[in-house]
């Protein structure tokens, strides 16, 4: 799946294979946006950057956001971002372009979109997709 053209304020989508693969090439850094909560309780990408984009309680946002995001993207790599399910990473993408940096959103993000029964992990997503992951 290649990349969709630069829309809504971010360079675009990409999957999470793509996005593994650019990040094993060196072409890409994985920014990991979710609350420090959801890597501690739900797990996470082994050298991923943790960078909450909103930070639990509160969901109040990442004043330190700007100049962590920066310092992830250095050296001119694309940014590939990632959140619960796909929502909160396209805001930070924004926020990344907005700055200057080349930003896509990884879509399902780590968890997927929610099945029948209300529960993440079983319809898409980085986990479901078997892609590297670890959990405390």
């Amino acid at each position: 799946m290649q990349p969709s053209p630069v829309q809504g304020g971010y360079a675009g989508d990409v999957s999470a294979p793509l996005a593994w693969q650019w990040v094993q090439a060196g072409e890409a850094v994985l920014v990991d946006v979710r609350t420090d909560a959801e890597r501690e309780w739900v797990g996470f990408v082994p050298g991923a950057v943790p960078l909450a984009w909103k930070q639990w309680p509160g969901m109040a946002l990442n004043p330190a956001f700007d100049e962590q995001i920066c310092a992830a993207a250095a050296g001119d790599k694309k940014l590939v971002l990632m959140c619960r399910s796909g929502v909160r990473s396209i805001a930070a993408a924004k926020r990344a372009t907005e700055l200057g940096l080349e930003a896509y959103n990884i879509l399902g993000g780590f968890e997927g979109d929610p099945d029948a029964q209300a529960q993440r992990g079983k319809l898409g997503g980085w986990r479901h997709l078997g892609l590297p992951w670890r959990q405390n």
